[in-house]
């Protein structure tokens, strides 16, 4: 099997297909194994259909597998399969050999029949009455005559978007507000002073000189207005989040929502995977518990049974998917290379340290042979594999979590090698002995067992799946370490340090999660937090009807640390209780960490979803907001950073723009009011926003982040975006620059000896005086550049 660019299949080929895979192309299943497709894409219905060679062989291109695995052949690419046909159709235009006359009378035959039914509709609504004989409630009907569709609400905005949308209306208002008080104000003066004070007479001649004076006013607000938005801050924003998304490129965050990085700035809750994520997601076989002995180390292959050593190793080789396989190390002396799924590789590593090669199994079985396959879910959280033998019987290999497999044997096998009763009681020893000391270091526990269907009974139901599998005989239980990766426990300290709470949501035993929580720094020994199965979780927060309440919900989160054996609705469930809750003062934003196609509902949920480049399925990438390159939690801190260095990269530029519009407009329209004409021309302050402003927004969002950004909580979406640090440096410097520019404006001429610029005639050209104000303020905005790259009160070096 050879792994290929999608670009480059071509018809004729075989490819295989695995859970959570997004097609791109249409095929022919050939061999399939318990294989469900979401076709919604396509045909809009939500349920998964059943695909096999005999009923329903056919797969098309832009459809999600959901459940099993197979290998189809590929009939049609391009745009020649469907969704390439829909997209050609999209584009595609009118045919020219068709009459267009006879075109045209078609289409104006439909729409006035389209009329007549709406308006029909309409006439009937009026005049009909509901159930309880009271008028219909009018709908609006579209031009089909059908009722209109209510269109989905918008995404709510980010924490930063929406305070900046605040921003801009007030500074809106404001600037308005001031540029209209000045053209009153200076037209007013202007009445007063010509008509009342110099007695001048109103003639028809002088209109085109009023005429001339009122633009001039007109064009001194316009200045103020302009003055008073900021205008480089859209240019800031975009600056910030674009050169964030490219380094967060190079720290393994692939950003797919611009807005995402900026709002992980803002997370107070993480809701992570455990494997490949806390954890380095190369698992391998530790202990065992196999024929009635338990290993705490692997064992020799001479103290198995023989029998038994038959058994566990077809049934490794058998019912571990064909695409899961151990290949040699890269470089020499490296690891064996693990393809496929990570517990299955374990497993398979295990047949290899027994000294047997379950690569000869598959060879003398290849997957075509296998009569039937029981593909792993999250409902089942077990695979089954059933043979068919030559003498018209059948044998099931079984292999899964091992309190839920333990439930369905009754038999097990015994240090000779045949199997014995399994009781009850035998069972809750195994658990105390066995599978509870194995989880309390944090290893996986698997269950393996078989089933042997003999042909005298005939041939079974293999629908009915709770009767297949029952009467199963345990082989073993195999511990797995999952170690935790080196970084992650310094990772999580440094998200509890800066206010975000980190919580482990895994399809894990209790007993294994709150081990791994335990190394990974989750929770402390003697903390008072919450570790529950998803049983338990569902029991606690359903009332009497099985109906959800967030009021039993806002009992268990804020505690909730470790959520273990829970489904892909239970993360749903506590994600969508977590973003709605009110019994904290802030709202919660909320980043979701999956790799299955079942996790798409939490990473849509989410505030931030964070899906597996590594371990990830195709559904997961796309539901999410930014993809993990590396499928590490560290990646995640990283993303913190950046979102908090957007943030303080606007505060910084806001910071340096309210200070050159302060000053700005207190000179324009102070100037204005005393000498009727702004010390800032309009093409001089259009030239400091598009000049001096697009080089400020370059260089203060563009500065990267420091650690000190994980020293403090996060902002909150009800924290103003301008703090009283910032305003206490905005109002301190701009009274520093207006007691330098006023200085100049009334007693420059003085200093310098030189020519006053004020009370200029009309049409005058720029005075000296005027200019050195200018140059005055420009300078004085570099230095305050340098001044607004500290927000927070910290020591300027």
């Amino acid at each position: 099997m050879l792994q290929i660019l999608v670009s480059e299949i071509v018809v004729g080929d075989i490819a295989q297909v695995k859970y959570g895979d997004l097609l791109p192309t249409d095929g022919i299943l050939i061999q399939g194994n318990d294989l469900k497709i979401d076709e919604s894409s396509l045909t809009g219905e939500s349920d998964h259909v059943k695909k096999s060679v005999d009923k329903d062989p056919m797969l098309l291109s832009g459809t999600h597998v959901m459940e099993g695995s197979g290998k189809m052949l590929v009939t049609a690419v391009g745009e020649n399969s469907q969704t390439g046909i829909i997209f050609t159709l999209l584009g595609a235009s009118e045919d020219s050999d068709v009459d267009e006359k006879a075109q045209k009378e078609k289409k104006e035959k439909k729409k006035k029949e389209r009329k007549d039914k709406k308006s029909k509709k309409e006439e009937k609504a009026k005049k009909g009455k509901n159930k309880d004989g009271g008028p219909v409630e009018m709908q609006p009907l579209n031009d089909d005559g059908e009722p209109e569709k209510k269109k989905n609400l918008k995404k709510e905005k980010s924490v930063l978007q929406g305070k900046l949308t605040k921003l801009a209306v007030q500074i809106g208002k404001a600037g308005l507000f001031m540029s209209s008080i000045t053209v009153v104000i200076l037209i007013t003066r202007f009445l007063i002073d010509t008509f009342w004070i110099q007695g001048v007479t109103w003639t028809s001649e002088c209109v085109p000189v009023y005429v001339q004076f009122f633009v001039k006013f007109f064009i001194i607000g316009v200045t103020v207005l302009v003055v008073a938005v900021p205008e480089g801050l859209p240019l800031a924003v975009t600056i910030s989040l674009a050169y964030s998304v490219k380094k967060m490129m190079k720290d393994n965050n692939l950003v797919r929502h611009l807005d995402a990085c900026e709002t992980m700035g803002n997370a107070t809750a993480i809701c992570s995977d455990k494997t490949g994520t806390l954890t380095m997601n190369r698992m391998t076989v530790v202990q065992a518990y196999v024929a009635g002995q338990y290993y705490k180390r692997l064992p020799d292959p001479k103290d198995i049974p023989a029998s038994a050593m038959d058994l566990l190793i077809q049934g490794i080789g058998v019912n571990c998917a064909y695409t899961t396989k151990i290949m040699p190390p890269e470089k020499e002396g490296g690891l064996p290379r693990q393809i496929g799924n990570k517990t299955e590789c374990a497993l398979l590593g295990f047949s290899l340290d027994l000294n047997r090669d379950y690569q000869a199994v598959r060879n003398a079985i290849p997957e075509e042979k296998l009569f039937k396959v029981y593909t792993f879910n999250s409902v089942r959280k077990s695979m089954s594999t059933v043979l068919k033998n030559y003498d018209g019987s059948y044998r099931m290999f079984s292999k899964g979590a091992s309190e839920i497999l333990l439930r369905k044997c009754c038999k097990i096998l015994t240090t000779t090698g045949t199997p014995k009763p399994f009781k009850s009681q035998h069972r809750e020893d195994l658990v105390k002995q066995v599978i509870e000391p194995m989880a309390s270091q944090g290893l996986r526990t698997i269950c393996l067992a078989y089933r042997d269907f003999p042909a005298a009974e005939g041939e079974p139901d293999w629908e009915d799946e709770v009767h297949i599998l029952t009467g199963l005989t345990c082989l073993g239980v195999v511990g797995i370490e999952d170690p935790v990766r080196p970084e992650v426990p310094d990772a999580i300290r440094k998200c509890q340090r800066a206010g975000i709470t980190v919580r482990m949501v895994t399809g894990d035993n209790i007993d294994t999660a709150r081990a791994i929580a335990t190394k990974c720094g989750i929770i402390q020994p003697g903390d008072d937090f919450l570790c529950m199965e998803g049983k338990e979780f569902n029991r606690r927060i359903r009332n009497e009807q099985g109906e959800i309440e967030q009021e039993r919900i806002d009992k268990i989160w804020p505690k909730l640390r470790v959520l273990a054996r829970s489904s892909p609705t239970d993360k749903h469930t506590l994600v969508k209780a977590i973003i709605d809750s009110t019994v904290l003062e802030k709202r919660q934003v909320v980043a979701v960490t999956g790799d299955g196609t079942n996790d798409g509902p939490a990473l849509k949920k989410a505030d931030v979803g964070f899906a597996m480049g590594i371990a990830g399925t195709d559904v997961a990438k796309e539901a999410s907001d930014i993809i993990l390159t590396d499928d590490n939690f560290s990646s995640i801190v990283k993303a913190v950073m950046w979102g908090r260095n957007v943030y303080d990269s606007i505060s910084k530029f806001l910071q340096f723009q309210l200070t050159v519009n302060v000053v700005a407009v207190t000179v324009a329209f102070t100037g204005a009011c005393i000498t009727q004409d702004s010390p800032l021309k309009a093409v001089q302050m259009l030239w400091v926003n598009l000049i001096m402003d697009t080089f400020a927004s370059l260089a203060l969002a563009t500065e990267p982040p420091t650690e000190d950004l994980l020293l403090r909580d996060p902002y909150g979406r009800n924290k103003p975006l301008i703090s009283r640090t910032m305003m206490k440096n905005i109002l301190g410097h701009a009274i520093y620059q207006l007691t330098v520019i006023f200085t100049l404006l009334f007693l420059g001429e003085n200093v310098f000896n030189i020519d006053s610029g004020r009370y200029a005639p009309l049409h005058a050209p720029p005075s000296e005086h005027y200019t050195i104000v200018f140059n005055t303020f420009v300078l004085m905005q570099i230095f305050n550049e340098l001044n607004a790259r500290k927000i927070h009160g910290e020591e300027r070096v």
